[in-house]
């Protein structure tokens, strides 16, 4: 099992590295077609055109196939062998002993899988105008500013993600949508982790029918970990020297069946978590350190609890699927002759109830609003255009300035007296009967 972390764990840095690259050449890619609405996009669902386009949709097809193949390899590699031998020197016959063997076939398929994942980042990095490397919704949408790309709108300092079809000045809200309504996308991933919940936990109680057991005494048997008194149920798969390449895609086949979902649901968790980040990040506009610009991009995903908690969550939820559906096999002469894939249901429930709580923390974070009159954003690349009147590398949000008809909201770039986070702002609620709209103007000093 140690053998298995450590492979995941190999597999999780290698294919987060290569898809933060290919993530961000996508959205380079998307941009330069005018196609880019949102900082965090699924990079394995949105496609820029072309055909052979390395952020194109062959080439996602080809990394969601080359992503799951790399996680069943690391369930594939380490085999529980029983090793046969015909005789132990005397003439009698030997007992067999069980050996954790490390198979040379997966290996080869996981560093060929994790090389073309690599190769088409790359080659994304090569054909994509990457206008900056940073994953702040900030620095992106500067840079689409600067370039003309995204036009500032006036007149929206008061209309969020959930205005874009309104215009026109609007009083501010003391309550903002959430993830949920803003984004419709983080509908469709968090249904998607439920219906993953729940064919894990069918999957679980399928397993233990077919053992002839009942769910009483299958949880009077509990373990984390696999052992001789857990129930199982187990089939083997030949394997003849002739035809190995075959049964190898067969065993592939029947991982991925399984090891499929739970990869594809993982990976669109991660607009969950960007979406979240990249609206924790503009709404610091109203606290006492602000909004900054410029950020390392390794400082915003290990800043971001939601982000590691999903990092961690990666390897260990498919190194709790490898305890769940297992292989052993039987060897003589240090040669594979089957393979038997077990299925163990209670180790099936502790994963139902790992993702189970994965699903019920995303779900939290996603329907809950934010409070306060800041228009909410959620890395909308022409939101945030719209709301920013003046760039600067650290910036706060509030009222502005005072007038007839109208009263404006933007950034300030310098603030010299002492702020906290809702005394910036508490001068909007005030004057929520009033109506509001973008000027560019000077900083209060």
């Amino acid at each position: 099992e140690g053998i298995s972390l450590g492979l995941n764990l190999l597999v999780a840095v290698c294919t987060e590295a290569t898809g933060f690259v290919h993530n961000i050449t996508l959205r380079a890619a998307l941009a330069s077609e005018r196609r880019l609405r949102f900082n965090t996009n699924l990079r394995l669902i949105s496609a820029a055109r072309g055909f052979f386009n390395p952020n194109g949709t062959v080439s996602n097809i080809v990394m969601a196939v080359l992503l799951i193949i790399s996680y069943s390899s690391s369930i594939l590699a380490t085999l529980a062998v029983s090793m046969d031998s015909s005789s132990d020197g005397t003439g009698n016959a030997a007992p067999s002993n069980v050996e954790i063997c490390v198979s040379d076939v997966p290996l080869i398929v996981l560093g060929t899988s994790l090389l073309l994942q690599a190769i088409i980042a790359i080659m994304g990095m090569w054909s994509a105008d990457v206008l900056t490397w940073s994953s702040s919704p900030f620095d992106i949408t500067a840079a689409l500013v600067h370039n003309v790309w995204v036009e500032r709108v006036p007149g929206r300092c008061m209309r969020g993600v959930d205005a874009q079809k309104e215009s026109g000045p609007a009083p501010p809200c003391r309550r903002q949508p959430s993830a949920w309504t803003a984004r419709p996308s983080v509908r469709k991933v968090l249904v998607m982790l439920w219906v993953l919940v729940f064919a894990c936990f069918g999957w679980g109680l399928v397993v233990i029918h077919l053992t002839g057991g009942n769910m009483s005494h299958a949880i009077s048997s509990w373990s984390f970990f696999p052992d001789s008194q857990s129930y199982v149920k187990a089939y083997n798969i030949p394997l003849h020297s002739g035809l190995a390449w075959f049964y190898w895609v067969l065993y592939y086949l029947n991982t991925a069946l399984v090891q499929g979902p739970l990869t594809l649901a993982l990976h669109f968790s991660e607009l969950i978590t960007n979406v979240i980040r990249d609206e924790n990040a503009w709404r610091r506009a109203t606290g006492k350190s602000g909004a900054r610009i410029s950020t390392n991009p390794l400082v915003v995903v290990l800043g971001s609890p939601l982000n590691v908690a999903l990092l961690c969550a990666k390897p260990l939820l498919h190194w709790m699927l490898g305890l769940a559906i297992s292989l052993a096999g039987t060897a003589t002469s240090s040669f594979l002759t089957a393979v038997a894939v077990s299925m163990f249901p209670i180790q099936i429930f502790n994963l139902t109830g790992a993702l189970f709580l994965i699903a019920f923390i995303f779900t939290v974070v996603s329907i809950v609003g934010r409070s306060g009159p800041q228009p909410a954003a959620y890395g909308h690349i022409q939101t945030l255009a719209n709301l920013i009147d003046k760039w600067s590398p650290v910036m706060w949000w509030g009222h502005k300035t005072g007038g007839l008809p109208y009263y404006h909201a933007g950034e300030y770039a310098t603030i010299y007296f002492s702020i906290s986070g809702r005394s910036l702002v508490s001068h909007l609620h005030s004057l929520g009967g009033m109506h509001y709209c973008i000027l560019r103007g000077m900083a209060i000093r």
